[in-house]
């Protein structure tokens, strides 16, 4: 009866921590996780210690603590030093849980109808590779939008050799191609109207979303 009220305690607590929001925008989930992961770990293990309850509290206590933090805290590092190193970059940063996804507007990757990446994006795009390199727990998928000006056909067409043009730009710059994969959506995911000039600068970019490596949260627990 001990062991399963431990368990439930531990549970119900760690998926009802919310993640605390930073003024950058970032997520620091782990503080909350890990955090509360330890307490509520010693909570558990000195009602499983029995007679050796503080024993049974440090092992819970560490046990929970890690591995409630464990990937969250190695996508947090991975986040801060994007963050960083994108700053005045024009690339926009996003994170959901313990993905991440960097949103590159058309202006800064393409000229209009081109799927050639634009020289003054190559540094941004060195720092990225760096990045990646530094941090290969995850796999990143490259995804080409584009507005509804032209065909479906076109757009689509051209919206995935602008994310072929990132990836090989990318692996060139050491990022193992296992890890990566293109889509072109051309026009099909817009995050704005195309109704009007500004929206359908929005819709134009070029997303990469960095996801867990199969078995890296796991792996980091």
């Amino acid at each position: 009866m001990k062991k399963l009220l431990a368990t439930a305690l531990i549970f119900s607590t760690l998926t009802g921590c919310a993640a605390i929001q930073n003024e950058d925008g970032s997520n620091k989930k782990t503080a909350v996780y890990g955090g509360t992961g330890a307490l509520l770990g010693a909570a558990a293990g000195a009602l499983l210690g029995g007679k050796n309850k503080g024993k049974g509290a440090l092992i819970g206590a560490a046990v929970a603590g890690s591995a409630a933090a464990g990937y969250g805290y190695y996508v947090d590092k991975q986040e801060a030093e994007l963050r960083d190193k994108m700053k005045g970059s024009g690339v926009q940063i996003e994170r959901n849980g313990d993905e991440l996804k960097l949103v590159m507007p058309g202006s800064i990757t393409f000229a209009t109808g081109k799927a050639e990446i634009q020289p003054s994006f190559y540094n941004t795009l060195n720092q990225l590779s760096s990045n990646f390199g530094q941090f290969p727990q995850s796999d990143l998928v490259i995804t080409g939008n584009t507005d509804s000006v032209g065909s479906y056909e076109a757009n689509k067409l051209l919206s995935s050799r602008r994310a072929d043009s990132v990836a090989q730009y990318l692996q060139a710059n050491g990022v193992s191609a296992s890890r990566v994969r293109t889509v072109g959506a051309g026009s099909s995911l817009p995050i704005a109207t195309n109704d009007t000039a500004e929206g359908r600068a929005q819709n134009r970019r070029v997303e990469i979303k960095l996801v867990p490596r199969p078995g890296a949260q796991s792996a980091q627990r």
